[in-house]
C-alpha cells in the first residue's frame, strides 16, 4: 500500500458488509501529481452517482485522479458525492477507503464540510464509533454536523444519546433547523416520550417550522408511538391546505400503529376520494391494515386498485400483498402473486416461507425452500428462521439439522433470532444436548434466549437443569418475567419441591407480578407437590376465575385422590354458567372413573356430543378409559368403534381396557389389528399388552411380546415393563424365573418390582424369596404404608406373629397408617361409600339384616363356609368370621340387592385387593341371587356371573 500523498491505493476485501452491490473489489484510488493543484472533472461522476453505481463511481474517481480526464470541479465535491452514495448504499468499507484517502490528501479544501459528510456516512452505515470519533475531532461544528450525529444515534436505535446531543447543542446555542427537529422528534417517538415530543412540537411552531410537511409527518409518527392518536389526527387536519401523499401515508401509518385498522382503511378511502394518487408506500401501508382475517375482502379490493394503477410490478407492493394474503389464510393467492412477480428479492421468498409456517403448512414450507434453492435463491436470515420453525413444529429433526448446517456455513448461527429458533427446534425434538450446545455458542445472549432455553428444558422435564440455568441467568443480571417463572414452577412441580415453589410465590407477591395465569400455575404446582390445601387457598383467592382456573383445581383434586371433591367442584363449575371446554370435561373423567360414577360419565359424554365436540383424539381415549374403569366395557368398545381416525393412544387405551377386564386374548387380537393398520407400538402400548397378559395368565404370550418389544421394535424396557413381567410370572408360580429377571436387570429394581414379586410369594407361600423381596422393598421405600401392610400380610400368612408385631411397631414409629378397606357403589345417581364393619350409612340396620339373610342362603344352599385363613390377625376363629362378614364389598352388595331392581348389574369399586373369601362370596351371590356383579379392586376387574368369575380365580 502506497502512503504518499501523491500516490495512494487502498483495496478492500472481496466480501463486504451491506447490500449485494457493495460486494466487489473497488479499483485503486490514485492521485496524480497534477491533481493537487488542478480541479477535477466530476460531471461524469455526478451522472454516475445519480445512477447509484458505486463501482462505476470509484472507477470514474480513480481515472480523474490519474489525470485521464481534464479537471473542471473541486476535489471536495467529488469526495462528497461518493460519500453520499456510500451512505445511501450502506457500504461502510468503501466509505472508510474515502475517509483514509481524505486524511492523507493535501488537496482537500474544506475539511469541516467533508468531516460532516463522513459523520453522515458513518451514521447511515451504522458505525457509531467512527461517527463519534470524527464528530469529536471537528474544530468547527455546523448545524449539519450536529444533525448528522443526532441522526446517526436515532438510526442506530440510541434515542437517549440523540437527545443528549440535542441538549448539548442547545447549550452551545447552535441554531436549529428543520432537520434537527425532525431527528429529535423521531428520538422522542422511539422513547415514547410524549412530554418531550410535545415540547419539540411547540418549538417547531415557535421557530416557524410547523408548516414543513416532513416535520409534520415525523410528529404524527411520534404521537402514534406515544398512543396519542388524537393529537396526530388534530395535526393532520391542521395541515388541510398542504396535504400530500406523504402526509396521508403518515396518518394511515399512525392509525395502524395504534391498532385501528378499519379507521386506517377509511382514511385510505378518503385519500382516493380526494383525487390523490397513492404511492408505492401508500399501498404497502394500506395492505398492512388488511392483515387481519376479517379484512381479507378489503385487501382484495386494494389489490384490484393496485392492478389498475400498475403498481403491482413494484417488488415492495407485491411482497406486501403476499404478506397480506398469507395472514388472511389465502396461501394460494399469495403463491399466485409470488410466481407472477417479474423481479423477486430475498423478502419475497422469506414472506412466502413465513406464510406457510403461519398457516401450519410445515411440509409445504420445506418443499418451497427446496424449490427456491433449485431456482438459485439462497435462504436469508428470515427464511432460515421460518424453515427452522417449520422443522420444529413438524418434528422434522433431520431437516432442521440440515438448515442448522446451512446456518453454520452462512455465518447465521450466531444471529440471536436464528439461535433462539434453533433452541426451540431441539427442544421440540427432545435433543436437549444440542439445545445446550446452540445456547452456549450464542455470543451475546438476550433475555429471550434465556427464556427459550429454560422453557425448552422445562418442557423436556430436565428440572434440575432448569434451576441451574435460572441461577446462571440471575448471575448474568437477567430479568425475570412471567414466562420464565412458569418454567421454574414447572420444574418445582416435577421435582415435588414445594419449598422452592413457596420462594417463587413470595418473589412474585413482593414484586406484584401476580396475574390470573400465574395463579392458575400455582394451583397446578401446589397440586403437583401434593399440597391440596395451598392449591385450594389460591383457587379461592382468584376473583375472576377462568375455565383454566376451574380445570386446574379439578385436576389437583383428581391427581391427589380427592375424587369426590373433584366432582363437587365440577358441579359448582356448571352452576357458574362458564362455558365448559373439552379439557375441563376430560379433567373430571378420571374422578368419574375412580368413583365408578358411570351416570356422571354418561352425562359428560352426552354433554360433549350436545356441544359438538367430536369424539376424536384425546376425548375418545378419555371416554374409553372412563367407561372401562366404570366397568362398562361395551361402552368403551362402542366409543372405540365409532371413532374414525384412531391414533396410537386410542388403540392403547382399548387394549388396556380389555386387559383390566381380564380379556387378554381380545387385547392381543386388537394389538394385531393395530399392527395391520401400520401403526408402530410404543412403550405404553407394550405396557398395556403385558398388563393384559398378566391378568389373564397368558405367560407364553407375555414372554413373546416382551422379547418382541426389545428385539423387533428396539424399545428398551422401562421399570414398569419389568414390573408387569415379574407380576405375570409370579402369578403363574414361575417365581424363580421372575427373580432371575429382577437379578439380571441393568438398572436398580424399583420398589414396584419388589412389591410384585413379594405379592406373588405371598400367594404361593414362597418364604425364601418372600423374605428377600420384603427386605428390599422396605429398604427402597420405607415411607410407604402399603409396603409395610404387604410385608405384614406375608408374615401373617406364614404365622410369624413376632415379625408381624415388629412390622407394626416400625409403622407406628414412622407414624404410618394403613388405608382402611373401602368400597363404593353407585345407586340412584349417588355414590355410596362403605368401610369394613361400617354402620354410618342411614340404612345400616337394613343392610346388615339383608347381609345376614344372604349369608344364611349361601350357607344353606351353596355350602358357603367362611375361610378364616384370609383374616391375617391373631384373633379367635369366631372373631375372624365376624371380620370377614363385615368386609366393605359385602356391605355394598347387600345394599345393592336392597336398592336396585332385580336383574340389573351391580358395580362395585374397592380400594384394596379382594380377599379370597369375599371372592368366593361374590361368586355364590351371582349364582343364587341372579345378578351380574362387577367388582373393580386394586388389581383388576372381576365379572361374577352364574357362580363364575372372569378372572378364573387368577388375580
Amino acid at each position: 500500500m502506497a502512503t504518499s500523498a501523491q500516490h495512494f491505493s487502498v483495496n478492500p476485501p472481496s466480501t463486504l458488509l451491506g447490500p449485494s452491490n457493495c460486494n466487489y473489489i473497488t479499483p485503486s484510488l490514485q492521485i496524480s501529481k497534477n491533481s493537487i493543484i488542478k480541479p477535477i472533472k466530476t460531471q461524469s461522476l455526478k451522472e454516475v452517482c445519480r445512477q447509484e453505481s458505486l463501482k462505476e463511481a470509484f472507477r470514474s474517481l480513480s481515472s480523474s485522479f490519474a489525470g485521464q480526464n481534464p479537471p473542471q470541479f473541486r476535489l471536495d465535491d467529488a469526495y462528497s458525492l461518493v460519500l453520499e452514495l456510500c451512505a445511501s448504499e450502506k457500504c461502510l468499507k468503501q466509505g472508510q477507503q474515502i475517509h483514509t484517502h481524505i486524511a492523507k490528501s493535501n488537496a482537500v479544501g474544506d475539511r469541516v464540510f467533508l468531516s460532516t459528510k463522513l459523520v453522515f456516512m458513518y451514521g447511515k452505515c451504522g458505525s457509531l464509533l467512527n461517527a463519534e470519533k470524527v464528530f469529536d475531532r471537528l474544530s468547527e461544528r455546523s448545524v449539519f454536523a450536529w444533525n448528522a450525529m443526532i441522526g446517526a444515534y436515532v438510526a442506530k436505535g440510541e434515542p437517549f444519546e440523540a437527545l443528549e446531543v440535542y441538549r448539548v447543542m442547545r447549550v452551545y446555542g447552535v441554531p436549529l433547523d428543520a432537520r434537527t427537529l425532525f431527528c429529535v422528534v423521531k428520538a422522542c417517538g422511539k422513547l415514547k416520550n410524549l412530554c418531550n415530543g410535545s415540547e419539540i412540537h411547540a418549538l417547531t411552531i415557535k421557530l416557524g417550522l410547523g408548516d414543513h410537511v416532513f416535520i409534520a409527518n415525523s410528529l404524527m409518527g411520534m404521537y402514534a408511538k406515544c398512543d396519542a392518536l388524537d393529537m396526530a389526527i388534530r395535526l393532520f387536519h391542521r395541515m388541510s391546505g398542504r396535504k400530500d401523499d406523504v402526509l396521508w401515508n403518515s396518518i394511515i401509518s399512525a392509525y395502524i400503529a395504534c391498532g385501528q385498522f378499519i379507521e386506517a382503511l377509511r382514511i385510505f378511502g378518503e385519500m382516493l376520494e380526494a383525487g390523490l394518487s397513492p404511492s408505492t408506500y401508500t399501498f404497502v401501508t394500506a395492505l398492512q391494515a388488511c392483515e387481519d382475517m376479517s379484512l381479507g375482502k378489503v385487501g382484495m379490493e386494494i389489490h384490484a386498485t393496485i392492478l389498475k394503477s400498475n403498481h403491482h410490478r413494484h417488488v415492495y407492493v407485491a411482497n406486501s400483498m403476499i404478506v397480506m394474503y398469507t395472514r388472511c389464510g389465502k396461501i394460494g393467492e399469495a403463491l399466485r402473486i409470488f410466481y407472477a412477480m417479474d423481479e423477486r428479492d430475498s423478502i419475497s421468498g422469506s414472506s412466502m416461507l413465513s406464510g406457510f409456517v403461519q398457516n401450519g403448512l410445515y411440509i409445504e414450507a420445506l418443499e418451497f425452500c427446496q424449490e427456491m434453492q433449485e431456482a438459485g435463491l439462497k435462504p436469508d436470515q428470515g427464511s432460515v428462521v421460518s424453515l427452522l420453525a417449520a422443522s420444529a413444529r413438524s418434528g422434522n429433526l433431520m431437516c432442521g439439522m440440515e438448515i442448522h448446517a446451512y446456518a453454520l456455513k452462512s455465518g447465521l448461527d450466531t444471529d440471536l433470532q436464528v439461535g433462539n429458533t434453533l433452541i426451540d427446534l431441539y427442544s421440540k425434538c427432545s435433543k436437549t444436548n444440542y439445545m445446550d450446545s446452540v445456547f452456549q455458542k450464542i455470543p451475546k445472549k438476550d433475555f429471550i434466549c434465556w427464556i427459550t432455553v429454560i422453557a425448552g428444558h422445562a418442557q423436556n422435564n430436565c428440572h434440575l437443569r432448569v434451576l441451574e440455568l435460572f441461577r446462571e441467568a440471575q448471575l448474568e443480571k437477567e430479568g425475570v418475567d412471567k414466562l420464565m417463572i412458569g418454567s421454574i414452577l414447572r420444574a418445582c412441580s416435577g421435582l415435588k419441591c414445594i419449598s422452592l415453589a413457596k420462594e417463587i410465590h413470595g418473589y412474585i407477591l413482593r414484586r406484584q407480578l401476580s396475574d390470573l395465569v400465574l395463579h392458575n400455575t400455582f394451583v397446578d404446582v401446589y397440586g403437583g407437590c401434593g399440597n391440596v390445601h395451598y392449591a385450594s387457598r389460591i383457587f379461592k383467592l382468584i376473583e375472576a376465575k377462568s375455565i383454566v382456573s376451574w380445570t386446574s383445581m379439578i385436576s389437583c383434586y383428581v391427581n391427589n385422590g380427592f375424587s369426590n371433591e373433584a366432582l363437587d367442584l365440577f358441579l359448582s363449575l356448571k352452576e357458574t354458567g362458564i362455558d365448559l371446554d373439552s379439557i375441563a370435561l376430560m379433567s373430571v373423567l378420571p374422578a368419574v372413573a375412580n368413583l365408578s360414577a358411570s351416570w356422571k360419565g354418561k352425562e359428560i359424554h352426552g354433554f360433549l356430543i350436545r356441544k359438538g365436540f367430536i369424539p376424536e383424539g384425546s376425548i375418545a381415549s378419555s371416554l374409553v378409559d372412563m367407561y372401562a374403569r366404570c366397568g362398562i366395557l361395551d361402552n368403551s368398545l362402542r366409543v372405540f368403534n365409532c371413532t374414525r381416525d384412531k391414533d396410537l393412544v386410542l388403540w392403547t387405551s382399548m387394549i388396556n381396557a380389555y386387559g383390566m377386564h381380564g380379556h387378554g386374548k381380545a387385547a392381543i387380537d386388537l394389538f394385531k389389528q393395530m399392527e395391520d393398520e401400520n401403526l408402530v407400538p410404543d412403550h405404553v402400548t407394550f405396557l398395556a399388552l403385558l398388563y393384559a397378559c398378566s391378568h389373564s395368565g397368558l405367560v407364553d404370550e407375555g414372554r413373546k411380546f416382551y422379547e418382541a418389544m426389545k428385539n423387533e421394535y428396539q424399545l428398551e424396557p422401562w421399570p414398569e415393563h419389568y414390573t408387569c413381567l415379574v407380576d405375570l410370572l409370579g402369578r403363574a408360580n414361575h417365581l424363580e424365573e421372575a427373580f432371575q429377571i429382577v437379578e439380571r436387570m441393568h438398572t436398580e429394581p424399583t420398589a414396584e418390582i419388589w412389591r410384585a414379586l413379594l405379592g406373588a410369594c405371598r400367594v404361593h407361600s414362597n418364604k425364601k424369596l418372600g423374605e428377600i423381596a420384603a427386605r428390599k422393598l422396605l429398604e427402597l421405600d420405607p415411607e410407604s404404608p402399603r409396603n409395610y401392610v404387604l410385608v405384614y400380610n406375608v408374615f401373617a400368612a406364614m404365622g410369624r406373629w413376632d415379625d408381624v408385631a415388629e412390622v407394626r411397631m416400625r409403622m407406628k414409629g414412622k407414624q404410618l397408617k394403613k388405608d382402611p378397606a373401602c368400597s363404593w357403589i353407585e345407586v340412584g345417581n349417588k355414590v355410596h361409600t362403605f368401610i369394613a364393619r361400617d354402620r354410618s350409612h342411614p340404612q345400616s340396620d337394613e343392610i346388615y339384616e339383608k347381609l345376614r339373610e344372604i349369608i344364611e342362603i349361601l350357607e344353606r344352599e351353596g355350602g358357603y363356609l367362611a375361610q378364616t385363613k384370609f383374616v391375617l390377625h391373631n384373633v379367635e376363629e369366631k372373631e375372624k368370621v365376624k371380620m370377614l362378614h363385615g368386609h366393605s364389598e359385602r356391605l355394598a352388595i347387600a345394599y345393592a340387592l336392597l336398592g336396585t331392581p332385580e336383574g340389573t348389574p351391580i358395580r362395585i369399586t374397592k380400594n384394596l385387593r379382594v380377599c379370597g373369601d369375599c371372592h368366593t362370596f361374590s361368586k355364590l351371590v351371582s349364582k343364587f341371587f341372579p345378578r351380574v356383579i362387577i367388582v373393580r379392586d386394586a388389581n383388576r376387574f372381576h365379572h361374577f356371573e352364574g357362580g363364575i368369575c372372569s378372572c378364573g380365580d387368577f388375580w
